[in-house]
């Protein structure tokens, strides 16, 4: 099913044995689009400390409660490899917290296959640090939902918008689509770019790249948020943009 991902944002993470925080954040791989951690705020019970959950550990979410369950007690998260506020995630913490926990980093397929998701067996930074090493041991490739949104989008041919919000799918936890809100150069309009067409994510420029043109994106299906998105429809999407399907 597909989800919206701010709407997760906020959700309570509960262990087996009580509620431990959360969800702050997502962080994914920008070569498999997959969600490699959530970032789950303790709040008042570990104070000051943020921990990351692999999406291994995440069962059926209950969207009326909005909470996720994860099969893990409150003393094993407690015990966990920490990962502090503003503070980068090195390579050795995530290399901790999967032999910590036993999560396989190469769990499930990829978006683009199994060399992308062997590539990203073990990856690094997220979160900005201050220190020299810190920028220099940062992954290229590991991306926050919260830090990508509002990115601009740019197609070959010039701008058409910024990334107002990612479609999740909570059977896998891989980003589907990038809701693109276009009301700077088509006002009103909202359209959904899958990860297909992304040549890429710049960081220093805040934008994200395209390979289609101005004229195909808006020749493309007309969607708004408020319109349900069902197979019909992404099929119609897929075919306009002569993207791969997801099973179909």
């Amino acid at each position: 099913m597909l989800q919206v991902a701010s709407a997760l944002e906020g959700y309570a993470i509960e262990a087996s044995d009580g509620l431990i925080g959360t969800v702050s954040d997502f962080l994914f791989d920008d070569r498999t689009w997959k969600i490699r951690w959530l970032v789950v705020d303790t709040g008042n019970w570990l104070a000051g400390r943020l921990v990351l959950i692999h999406p291994s550990a995440i069962g059926q979410p209950d969207y009326l409660r909005r909470v996720l369950h994860v099969a893990l007690t409150k003393a094993r998260v407690e015990a966990s490899p920490d990962a502090a506020e503003h503070q980068p995630v090195s390579r050795q913490m995530e290399f901790n917290l999967y032999q910590y926990y036993g999560w396989d980093p190469a769990r499930g397929s990829s978006f683009f296959g199994a060399d992308a998701t062997t590539s990203a067996m073990l990856p690094s930074p997220m979160f900005t640090g201050s220190a020299e090493g810190d920028r220099e041991n940062k992954d290229p490739h590991l991306r926050g939902i919260t830090e990508v949104t509002g990115y601009g989008i740019h197609a070959t041919d010039g701008m058409i918008g910024h990334v107002e919000n990612f479609l999740l799918e909570d059977d896998n936890w891989a980003i589907r689509y990038l809701v693109v809100d276009t009301k700077d150069w088509w006002f009103g309009q909202h359209v959904l770019i899958s990860p297909y067409a992304v040549r890429g994510i710049n960081l220093a420029r805040c934008e994200v790249t395209l390979d289609l043109s101005r004229v195909r994106v808006k020749s493309s299906p007309p969607w708004t948020p408020l319109d349900l998105i069902d197979q019909a429809y992404e099929k119609r999407l897929h075919s306009h943009y002569a993207w791969p399907g997801y099973g179909w």
